[in-house]
């Protein structure tokens, strides 16, 4: 009889932890998961930046209430591995302590930056035409984004000088923890593309000295490079007694969620279409191909397998519209429930959150929401357009518009914009027909159903979908440790639960709402601008 083989993955989400245990066998099966929220502390100007060590604490808080709980014997644990939200910027000094808070990849403080930076001289889509052509030929994207953490190591250089001077290493989110836990600064292939100071030409697989030399970036400040399966060390003796963990634990490198949640949904050959829907969201196809469309902002981003990558065009707030949904047109404005009474909790309990009451509460309003439609840009934007002034807006609101309509109009917004980004990312890498759908938001059955009446697409998902970041994680380390021999063995380790087919009587509202949709952003650019622009 085999012995069970257990790891733990780590997702460190943009508002908190999740620790899933989970046992590698014929498929990976979650023994259990614990989740801690932390916050974001928004600061003047557009600044969003997190304490490292709640980061930290959280996974410590929850290992232990794992272990608690499933009485696992710490010894029994092979080896972790992290998913986490990318693009932040988490400078430390040569302790592998940070010198200043972490920027989230929120933060949008470095106007200044990246106007000296790339937004001068002659111009294509607005950036310097030479370090756009420079940057696309050497790592396939470029840092046109205020949010970049080029930009924003570019502003401690700029603001914080004193806290600059003290820096060791850029890191990201997981590469920080992985360095908390083994003592060893790595960054690895997926984050470093992030950088856009990584060449990802094949063969070439390094940073490129060229292009710091153009940004103005120390190449002394950039860590290792790892691949996504590699063994970076073992648990330090400091960091399995916080964790209450065994000392020499292997610690993998993990990935970023644009890359881990991909494999976790079981998009992992060439071809393979899968979009997310959590607090962010995006669509993503896995190619060969490495190609970028600079004017739909969507790019072959480095992934966790080696000669792939992930053709990806990114949602900036997605399951997060839902959040403001519940949060303010919700209970806000009907104190707490619709009917006046808890429907999640006690003997008379019917639906197991408030979200899934508020799904099905829209399930009899009809597609497309009487022609209302909200646009779901409530911080901002990145594909197919950059804008961090754009906001969100219910347009063509009636007398007879209530909460449900108003509801229903945000899932199909938040749809639309996928259908948006699927569209023009097919112009250069087909889609596959059936996609995987994976985030917190893919548990809901009538969403699953709106976004394959939206797309066209037949929609499939996954057992734990909100989980895919910690699958991915988990399927890492089963590479990582020799349970699983290839990547394509991986889509045996997650089949697919529930599929839906797209509604066809609900083909021709749609299409005519998205026509809107689409329109509503040009039409509009300009009243964002004066009404959002930081001074």
């Amino acid at each position: 009889m085999k012995s069970k083989v257990y790891v733990l993955a780590y997702d460190i989400g943009t508002t908190g932890t999740k620790t899933c245990l989970f046992e590698i066998g014929d498929r990976l099966t979650l023994v259990h998961s614990v989740t801690q929220e932390y916050g974001l502390t928004l600061l003047e100007g557009g600044g969003v930046e997190q304490d490292p060590q709640d980061w930290w604490n959280s996974m410590r808080e929850t290992t232990a209430q794992v272990l608690k709980e499933t009485k696992l014997d710490p010894a029994e644990i092979r080896g972790i591995s992290f998913c986490s939200q990318m693009q932040g910027l988490v400078l430390v000094d040569k302790d592998l302590k940070p010198v200043r808070p972490a920027m989230s990849y929120m933060d949008q403080r470095a106007r200044e930056e990246m106007k000296k930076g790339i937004e001068h001289g002659l111009k294509i889509e607005g950036l310097n035409a030479y370090k756009l052509l420079r940057s696309l030929q050497i790592t396939g994207a470029v840092a046109g984004s205020v949010k970049d953490p080029l930009w924003k190591y570019k502003w401690v250089e700029a603001k914080e000088a004193e806290k600059f001077a003290r820096v060791y290493k850029w890191l990201d989110v997981k590469d920080y923890l992985t360095a908390r836990c083994t003592g060893r600064a790595t960054m690895t292939l997926d984050s470093a593309f992030a950088t856009f100071l990584y060449d990802s030409r094949p063969g070439k697989s390094r940073w490129h000295k060229g292009l710091c030399k153009m940004f103005g970036v120390r190449p002394e400040h950039l860590p290792d490079l790892i691949q996504s399966t590699d063994l970076i060390g073992g648990l330090t003796q400091t960091s399995a007694k916080e964790l209450g963990l065994k000392e020499g634990t292997a610690v993998f490198g993990g990935g970023g969620d644009a890359t881990l949640i991909g494999i976790g949904a079981g998009a992992v050959e060439e071809g393979d279409t899968h979009i997310y829907a959590g607090t962010s969201g995006w669509v993503s196809t896995v190619t060969k191909k490495r190609t970028v469309d600079i004017n739909a902002r969507i790019a072959s981003i480095v992934g966790a397998r080696a000669g792939y990558y992930n053709y990806f065009g990114e949602q900036e707030t997605s399951g997060k519209c839902l959040q403001w949904v519940k949060d303010h047109l919700a209970l806000d404005e009907i104190d707490v429930y619709l009917e006046k009474k808890n429907v999640t909790e006690g003997e008379d309990a019917v639906h197991e959150s408030l979200f899934a009451f508020l799904f099905e509460s829209i399930k009899d309003t009809p597609a497309g929401s009487d022609g209302v439609i909200f646009t779901p840009w409530l911080h901002g934007n990145r594909c197919p357009f950059e804008d961090p002034a754009a906001r969100g807006m219910f347009f063509n609101i009636g007398l007879d518009t209530g909460k449900r309509k108003l509801i229903r109009s945000v899932i199909e917004g938040i749809s639309f914009h996928k259908r948006w980004i699927l569209e023009l990312s097919q112009a250069k890498i087909p889609a596959s027909s059936t996609i995987r759908f994976v985030g917190g938001v893919a548990r809901s059955p009538i969403i699953c159903q709106i976004l394959a009446d939206i797309t066209g697409k037949t929609i499939e998902t996954i057992d734990h979908p909100q989980n895919a970041g910690a699958t991915g994680a988990a399927a890492i380390a089963a590479l990582g440790l020799g349970k699983i021999h290839s990547f394509e063995e991986i889509k045996n380790l997650i089949p697919s639960k529930e599929r839906w087919n797209p509604n066809l009587a609900n083909k021709s509202v749609y299409d005519r709402n998205f026509s809107v949709f689409k329109k509503l952003y040009e039409a509009n650019k300009a009243h964002y601008a004066i009404l959002n622009t930081y001074k």
